[in-house]
C-alpha cells in the first residue's frame, strides 16, 4: 500500500476521533435523556450532519451508484424522494413526537396504542437491526474499504475472507465504542464531522471522474448525455430497478418510513433541543439529500462510461473509479471518510438497538422498577452482544449479487407494517390496539411469505400480471389500512386518543419551515421533469415480478 494512503488514512481517522472526545468529553451519560437523547440539547448542525451520514454509508456509495451504473439518473428517486420524505417528517410527523417527549418509535405507538403495540414493536424493529441492518452495514462497509485501501497487501495475504473479516472486526470494535461508550451526542458529532469529509470526498470523486473523461468537467457531462442519453432520463423503464409507477406505491412508502419512523435514522431528532431545532436540521438535510445524486449516482454513470468495456459489474463501479482517478494521499482521506460513513450508520443502528432494547424491554417486560443506571447498563452490555453477533455474522453475507437491492428487499419487511400502524394511529382516534398489533403480526407474514415461499409468490404474480415488488409492497400497506379501518369501525375505542403534552420540548416552530419545505418539494419536482424522457414509459418489456424477490435482486 502507498505510505501516503496509509498516512493520510490513519491521520484522518484519529483527528475525527480527538475532536469528537473533545467536544463531548463533559456530556452526562448517567441519565437516560443523557445517553439515549444527548440530553435534549441537539442543534440543528448536528441534526442535519448526523441525519445525513447515518444514510450515506457504503450500501449507499456502493450500491446506488452500481445500480446508477445499470440503470442510470431513474435511481435518483431513492435520494431526491427522500427530501420530499423530509419535509414531510419536519412538518407533520416531529411536532407529534416532540410533543409526547419520546425516546424510540415504540414509546410513541405505546401512547397510541397499548403496551403491546411497543412490545412487537421493539422486537421487530431490534430483530431486523440486529439480524439485518447491522451485519450489512458491516458487510458493505468492509468490502468498500479492502477495496479502496487494499487491506490484502497490507496484511500480507492474498485471502479476501482473512481481509474481510480482519476488516468487518476492526470496523465493528471501534462503532462499539462509539455508541456503547459515547451515547446518542457522541455519535451525532463524530456524523457531523465526518458527514463533512464524505461530502468532500465525494464530490471529489465526481470531480476527478469527470476529468478522466475530460479535462474539462462541464465538458464532460456533455460527453456523458451525448454518449449515454438513456442514462439521464429521470423515468426508470419497466424493466428498469426502478420503474416510475413504483414512485408512487413501494418506493414512497418505503422513503416515508424510513425518513419518518424509522428509529435508527429519527432518534437524533428525538434529542432536539427545540422543535425550531429539530425542523431546521431535518429540512437541512432535506436539501443535501436533493444533492446528493452528485456523489451517489452521478460517479456511477461516469463509471459505466469508462470501465463498462472492461467488464466492470455495477456494485464493482465505485471502488473501481476511486481507485482509478483519486491519487495516493486523496484516497486516504477519502478512504477515512468511507470509514466514518461506516461507523456512523454502525453505532447509530447500534445506540437505537440498545435504545429499544433499555427503554422497550428491560424496563418495561423485565425491571420495571431498575434505577436509571441499570437501565443504561442493560443497554450498554446488550448493545454490545448485539454488537459481535453482528461482527460474527456479517463474513457469512459475502456472495450476495446486489447489495443495494438485497437491502431494500428485506427492509420492506418491517418497513411497510410498521409505517402502515403508525399512519393509522395519526390519522384515526378511534382505531382500538388490537387492530394495530393484528396489523403489525399480519403484515410482517404476509410479506415474508410474498418474499420467500416461492409457490405464493408465484401465484401472486400471475394473479396480478406478474406484479413489481415495490407494487407488492403498496398493495400490502392498503391492504393493512383497510383492515385496520375495518376492525376500527367494528370495534372502536370508547373515547378517542388524545395526544398530550409531555411539556419536555419548547414547540414553538421555524417560521421558515413551511416555504423552505415547499421549496425543496418543488425542487423535486424540477428536476424529475428536467431529465424526464416518457418514451420509455411505452415500453412493452416485462416489469420483474413478485416470483423473482424470492433471491436477490441483480442490479
Amino acid at each position: 500500500m502507498d505510505p501516503l494512503t496509509l498516512g493520510s488514512f490513519i491521520f484522518f481517522t484519529a483527528l475525527v476521533g480527538v475532536v469528537t472526545w473533545l467536544l463531548t468529553k463533559n456530556d452526562r451519560h448517567d441519565t437516560s435523556d443523557g445517553y439515549f437523547l444527548g440530553g435534549r440539547s441537539l442543534t440543528g448542525g448536528y441534526i442535519a450532519g448526523s441525519l445525513l451520514l447515518t444514510n450515506l454509508s457504503t450500501e449507499q456509495l456502493i450500491g446506488l451508484n452500481g445500480a446508477a451504473f445499470n440503470d442510470g439518473l431513474c435511481v435518483m428517486a431513492w435520494e431526491v424522494i427522500a427530501g420530499m420524505s423530509l419535509v414531510i417528517m419536519a412538518l407533520l410527523f416531529l411536532p407529534r413526537y416532540l410533543k409526547s417527549g419520546i425516546a424510540t418509535i415504540p414509546e410513541f405507538l405505546e401512547l397510541r396504542y397499548d403496551q403491546h403495540t411497543r412490545t412487537i414493536t421493539s422486537i421487530i424493529f431490534i430483530i431486523a437491526y440486529a439480524g439485518i441492518l447491522l451485519p450489512m452495514i458491516l458487510y458493505t462497509g468492509a468490502t468498500g474499504l479492502t477495496g479502496i485501501l487494499d487491506i490484502k497487501s497490507l496484511l500480507g495475504t492474498d485471502d479476501p475472507k482473512i481481509a474481510l473479516t480482519t476488516t468487518v472486526w476492526l470496523v465493528g470494535i471501534i462503532g462499539s465504542i462509539y455508541a456503547i461508550f459515547g451515547g446518542l451526542r457522541t455519535v451525532a458529532v463524530s456524523d457531523t464531522i465526518n458527514g463533512f469529509g464524505l461530502l468532500v470526498g465525494g464530490i471529489m470523486i465526481s470531480w476527478f471522474g469527470l476529468k478522466a473523461i475530460n479535462v474539462d468537467p462541464v465538458a464532460a457531462l456533455t460527453t456523458l448525455q451525448e454518449s449515454h442519453p438513456e442514462k439521464f432520463n429521470s423515468l426508470g423503464g419497466p424493466d428498469q430497478s426502478v420503474p416510475f409507477s413504483t414512485l408512487f406505491t413501494g418506493v414512497l412508502l418505503l422513503n416515508l418510513f424510513y425518513w419518518c419512523t424509522n428509529q435508527q435514522i429519527i432518534q437524533r431528532t428525538f434529542g432536539a433541543s427545540s422543535l425550531k431545532e429539530g425542523q431546521k436540521g431535518v429540512l437541512f438535510a432535506g436539501a443535501l439529500k436533493i444533492l446528493a445524486p452528485l456523489i451517489l449516482v452521478l460517479p456511477g454513470i461516469i463509471a459505466f462510461h469508462l470501465y463498462a468495456a472492461e467488464g466492470v459489474k455495477g456494485d464493482q463501479a465505485y471502488g473501481h473509479l476511486v481507485r482509478a482517478v483519486l491519487p495516493p494521499q486523496l484516497r486516504g482521506f477519502f478512504a477515512a471518510a468511507v470509514v466514518g460513513a461506516i461507523l456512523s450508520s454502525f453505532n447509530s443502528a447500534l445506540n437505537s438497538t440498545a435504545t429499544l432494547f433499555s427503554l422497550g424491554v428491560y424496563k418495561k417486560m423485565i425491571s420495571p422498577n431498575a434505577s436509571e443506571q441499570k437501565v443504561i447498563s442493560a443497554g450498554k452490555w446488550f448493545g454490545l452482544a448485539i454488537a459481535i453477533s453482528a461482527m460474527v455474522v456479517a463474513p457469512l453475507l459475502a456472495g450476495q449479487d446486489s447489495i443495494f437491492g438485497y437491502l431494500q428487499k428485506m427492509n420492506g419487511l418491517y418497513f411497510i407494517p410498521i409505517f402502515s400502524v403508525m399512519i393509522v394511529g395519526l390519522v384515526n382516534r378511534r382505531v382500538p390496539a388490537v387492530a394495530a398489533n393484528i396489523g403489525l403480526v399480519l403484515g410482517f407474514a404476509a410479506i415474508s411469505i410474498g418474499y420467500f415461499v416461492p409457490f405464493v409468490s408465484q401465484y401472486i404474480g400471475n394473479a396480478a400480471g406478474q406484479l413489481h415488488e415495490f407494487h407488492f409492497l403498496g398493495v400490502v400497506f392498503i391492504s393493512l389500512i383497510i383492515l385496520m379501518l375495518a376492525i376500527g369501525s367494528a370495534r372502536p375505542r370508547e373515547t378517542p386518543w388524545q395526544q398530550a403534552n409531555s411539556l419536555q420540548v419548547d414547540l414553538t416552530p421555524w417560521k421558515p419551515a413551511l416555504p423552505f419545505g415547499l421549496g425543496l418539494i418543488a425542487i423535486v419536482l424540477a428536476i424529475y421533469l428536467s431529465f424526464a424522457d416518457t418514451s420509455v414509459l411505452s415500453s412493452a418489456t416485462k416489469q420483474q415480478p413478485v416470483a423473482d424477490i424470492a433471491a436477490p435482486v441483480t442490479e
